[in-house]
């Protein structure tokens, strides 16, 4: 069984069992969570789609950590005019495992 759900501003295809880092939720290490915002849920060929979202559909995941993503490099530059501009970005994640989806 598969859902496909949302959650800060992005779409993830998830099953029970994966591990993925999403944006940073205000949650403990260890703590359960409940995503309810589900847009669609499938099982083998048959998918149920919400509009926009499935009633009663649940998805529940364990927070496994809180971290910072690798650093990106953000480089600006203008020929000819000497203007070159630095800057670096970190952007926090929370990892979490997807332990059941309930439709």
């Amino acid at each position: 069984m598969y859902a496909v759900i949302k959650t800060g501003g992005k779409q993830y295809k998830v099953a029970a069992g994966e591990k993925l880092k999403i944006e940073q939720i205000t949650a403990d290490v260890g703590q359960e969570i409940t995503l309810d915002q589900v847009l669609a849920v499938g099982e083998g060929d048959q998918m149920q789609v919400g509009q926009p979202l499935v009633l009663g559909a649940i998805v529940k995941a364990t927070v496994l950590a809180q971290g910072r993503h690798e650093k990106v490099q953000i480089f600006k530059m203008r020929r000819r005019k000497h203007y070159q501009k630095r800057q670096g970005h970190r952007q926090n994640f929370t990892e979490v495992r997807i332990d059941a989806i309930s439709a």
